[in-house]
Formats: C-alpha cells, sequence, structure tokens
C-alpha cells in the first residue's frame, strides 16, 4: 500500500466548512423535530408559527449547504473533478439534496397559506419526518462518498489526517 499522503491546507479548509455547513443543517432539524412535537390541537395557531419558523431555519441551512456543495471549491466539485470513477454519485447527491430543498420549500409554502387548514397534523408531523429521515440518508451517502473518494486518493482517513 502507498505512503499515506497529508491532506493539504485547503482539503482542510473544505473539510471544515462543509462540517460548520452540516452542524448549521444539524441544529435546524432539531430545531423542527422540537417544533414538530409540540401540542397541536387546540393552538394551531402557535403550533403552525413553530413550525413555519422551524422550517424557515431550515430552508436557509440547507441553502447555504446545497450552495456550498456545488460550488467549484467544495469537495464534491473536487471529487467529481479529480475522480471521474465517482461523478454520477456526486450529480446523484447533489440532485437528491436539490429535490429536498424543493420538497422544504413547498411544504414552507403550504404552511403558510392562512387559507390552508392544517387539520391533520399527524399528517404533516409524517411528512416532515420523511423528509428529516430523508435528508440524514442523504448526509450519510455524502459523508460516505467523501470519505471513500478521500480515503482512494490519499490511502488515509480523512479523521486521523485532520487531526494531525
Amino acid at each position: 500500500m502507498p505512503e499515506p499522503l497529508d491532506l493539504s491546507s485547503s482539503h482542510l479548509a473544505r473539510l471544515d466548512a462543509r462540517s460548520a455547513d452540516q452542524d448549521r443543517t444539524l441544529a435546524a432539524m432539531l430545531e423542527l423535530e422540537v417544533a414538530l412535537e409540540d401540542a397541536a390541537p387546540g393552538r394551531e395557531p402557535a403550533w403552525r408559527a413553530g413550525v413555519l419558523t422551524a422550517l424557515a431555519v431550515l430552508d436557509d441551512a440547507t441553502t447555504d449547504e446545497y450552495t456550498n456543495a456545488v460550488s467549484p471549491d467544495s469537495l464534491l466539485s473536487d471529487i467529481k473533478r479529480t475522480q471521474p470513477r465517482l461523478r454520477t454519485r456526486v450529480r446523484g447527491l447533489r440532485t437528491q439534496y436539490e429535490q429536498l430543498r424543493h420538497a422544504i420549500g413547498a411544504i414552507r409554502v403550504e404552511l403558510a397559506d392562512p387559507d390552508q387548514e392544517v387539520g391533520d397534523y399527524a399528517d404533516v408531523r409524517q411528512r416532515l419526518a420523511w423528509l428529516l429521515t430523508a435528508l440524514r440518508h442523504q448526509r450519510a451517502r455524502e459523508s460516505d462518498l467523501i470519505y471513500e473518494a478521500y480515503y482512494d486518493a490519499f490511502h488515509t482517513d480523512l479523521n486521523t489526517d485532520a487531526r494531525r
């Protein structure tokens, strides 16, 4: 096996930026979960407002994360540029993330419409739970891809190299 290579400072900066994006998105996801757990019957306007506020935070966080992930200097762009065999997976991750972003926006529009009665809170909770699960799945797939790509390129684990 070849000698492990050190990650450059630019690679480490990309890892740090991705980690910060993911931390912000995770915090927004947790905020949405808390809002969804609040009691809804008999306090519909407050419940809806709490969920909408949390969805707005999640929308902002995922927008920033997506924008950073598609930028030319992102980890995914680096993988797409340097590892042709992984290009399709990068494209798939970006497409999936874009679809999740659209779903967040659609649910926000639906809940923000004052003429639209929420009614079935269990259904809204289930749909948003699906969305949160899909976000977690997408994030795990992205992590797997990044670690696979960098292990192949540098013959070292990112966590080990980042601690040096």
